[in-house]
């Protein structure tokens, strides 16, 4: 198998990755923190980090809006829940 080859079975997964973070809206970041290690935030930087790598003008509003499929203060009006205290207790003891 080329690297050609593996980056677009790569590119194949992370949207489909990027695609289903932005319809399952009722999981919560932090959760996602919690039991990965990662989040849509996560995603939203090594996005950005990626485009910085290949000279590609981009900022960090714009790589969330990206992976959030709209703009991040939309997103966090509509679908981000307060974080109960056993979130940040899970959260800030890993």
């Amino acid at each position: 198998m080329s690297k050609k080859f593996d980056r677009e079975l790569l590119a194949d997964v992370a949207e489909r990755l990027i695609s289903h973070l932005q319809t399952r809206t009722d999981v919560q970041n932090i959760d996602l923190m919690n039991l990965s290690g990662f989040c849509r935030n996560c995603l939203s930087k090594w996005y950005l980090a990626a485009a910085e790598k290949k000279n590609i003008n981009l900022d960090y509003n714009q790589s969330r809006e990206l992976i959030y499929g709209m703009p991040y203060d939309e997103w966090k009006a509509k679908h981000q829940k307060e974080a109960t205290k056993e979130q940040l207790e899970d959260f800030n003891n890993k």
